[in-house]
């Protein structure tokens, strides 16, 4: 059926045209799709468990039960400076063109850059956590195999497996994608309920809650995740576990073209999944501090921990909260595939990768970017084959997206009042200078302490590729052939294309 004579009235499709783009991709997602895709990426069951050690072995339970807040604190305020530039635009590529629109193309260019390889990189860091722990440590054992008779072989198939199933859903069974998503949004609630309440109800000790506003130096300790530091630095090292898990809330942008009343949407989804993962995750983590017997003896298992503090729970019930969990993880991944293929998908629309024309193809039954999202797959299967790389990559993914975070909302708060008057339903007011300046320097200093040791590789990666991209902007000549966003005489170029190009979809067969 011819599409625009259906959607000709709807306001968002009517902004989408203003910023010079055809409805391509499908508008299936309400409210709370919008919600959940980022609050199934953020996924607390995810990173706030592989990343725990990170938090407890830098300032011991100060790092959780003061710092999961303090960290808490800088997400909200980071989400809420992107909420207010997603409402005045929302589109799929979210901080790409929040760059471009603020900053000029070449800010965006290298927004998009940060944003896609830190995406990119989530993707495999995620899939990989569903591998180790949970389906080495937790489910292969319930199939009678041995974790340690598991190999790279078996590891890489594993990641192969599932990073396709993800890309497959995501291709050609997008609402069925769209309903697990949804599911797994209740699930996170409910499992991490029933999680907290089981561990201190079967808990092998008293709880003793100073624990959680007691400051340890564990950093160079046997077991610890840091090198010897200073008591201020295993703080803010210490931060990094809820910067690792609060993370991915970008994915409510780059998923505004299948949003309805993405303006007012869209915002609200980044806030309340940063909202919510803010507080169930604090009560998460405070629990596994208050049920572990001893502190020290609990860092030095590594993700083991984990394993450890579930092994008073009743075999049934923990049986039954593992399996969640796994599949609330591959869930995660499943977000994350969503996230990244919409990201990649706009920065080509523009024509700013290689293979822009094949990467920027919608299906036209399903309308979904299939080309993006496999090559989605295939990159972040690949970054997992050599473990060194992957490591320093997976560690340099949170770097980059904080980075990716920080520059629109620079870029918006230096053009606020000038060059950007317009904008969308949801407004900070009088808060939104002061928001956008802590947001920033708050995103910043995160990278900086994610480039510390034993993370020095980081900030080498960081490094080569800020001159890289400049060498390619600058020496190549990508800055005269990249256009960026459509402007001006280009969005009224692309508007007389608009109708032609949204005639050739169909609406997507029933699944």
């Amino acid at each position: 059926m011819n599409t625009h004579a259906a959607t000709t009235l709807d306001p968002d499709v009517k902004l989408l045209h203003e910023m010079g783009y055809a409805q391509e991709l499908s508008r299936r997602m309400g409210r709370f799709s919008n919600f959940a895709v980022s609050f199934s990426l953020i996924c607390i069951l995810s990173g706030g468990i592989t990343s725990f050690q990170m938090g407890l072995s830098a300032a011991g339970g100060a790092s959780i039960g003061l710092g999961w807040p303090l960290g808490g604190l800088f997400a909200m305020i980071v989400a809420a400076s992107m909420a207010q530039i997603a409402s005045a635009y929302p589109t799929a590529g979210g901080l790409y063109h929040w760059g471009s629109i603020l900053g000029g193309k070449g800010w965006g260019w290298l927004t998009a850059w940060f944003n896609l390889l830190g995406l990119v990189f989530v993707v495999a860091a995620i899939n990989f956590g569903t591998y180790d722990p949970f389906f080495k440590t937790l489910i292969a054992p319930m199939f009678g195999v041995a974790p340690e008779s598991l190999g790279w072989m078996h590891q890489t198939l594993f990641l192969t497996v599932i990073t396709g199933l993800q890309a497959l859903l995501n291709h050609r069974f997008v609402k069925i994608a769209s309903r697990i998503t949804d599911l797994s949004g209740y699930l996170i609630f409910v499992v991490t309920v029933v999680l907290v309440v089981s561990l201190i109800a079967y808990a092998p000790g008293k709880l003793d809650f100073s624990r959680l506003f007691t400051f340890t130096n564990l950093t160079g300790t046997e077991g610890s995740a840091w090198p010897q530091q200073t008591l201020v630095m295993a703080f803010l090292s210490g931060l990094l576990l809820t910067a690792y898990t609060i993370t991915g809330f970008d994915a409510s942008a780059h998923t505004a073209e299948e949003t309805h009343e993405a303006a007012k949407n869209v915002p609200k989804g980044i806030i309340s999944s940063v909202l919510w993962s803010v507080l169930f995750g604090y009560v998460m983590v405070c629990s596994f501090v208050l049920v572990m017997p001893d502190i020290t003896a609990g860092m030095k298992m590594g993700t083991g921990f984990f394993e450890a503090i579930l092994a008073p729970i009743p075999t049934p019930l923990r049986v039954t909260i593992e399996v969640l969990m796994f599949f609330i993880n591959f869930v995660c991944g499943l977000a994350a595939v969503t996230s990244c293929s919409r990201m990649m998908y706009a920065f080509a629309r523009d024509g700013g990768l290689p293979g822009s024309r094949l990467l920027r193809q919608v299906h036209h039954v399903q309308r979904t970017p299939g080309a993006a999202i496999w090559v989605t797959a295939i990159l972040a299967i690949s970054i997992t084959l050599y473990g060194d790389a992957f490591t320093v990559l997976s560690a340099g993914s949170a770097v980059f997206l904080f980075i990716s975070y920080a520059m629109p909302i620079a870029a918006g708060f230096l053009v606020e009042g000038k060059g950007w008057t317009k904008k969308g339903p949801f407004t900070l007011g009088v808060w939104s200078k002061p928001f956008a300046l802590f947001g920033t320097v708050g995103a910043l200093v995160l990278a900086y302490v994610g480039m510390q040791p034993p993370n020095e590789k980081v900030a080498y990666v960081t490094v080569a590729l800020i001159v890289l991209l400049n060498l390619i902007w600058f020496v190549f000549g990508v800055r005269k052939t990249f256009a960026g966003p459509p402007i001006g005489k280009r969005i009224a170029e692309r508007q007389s294309h608009m109708q032609e190009i949204e005639s050739e979809f169909v609406e997507p067969a029933a699944q």
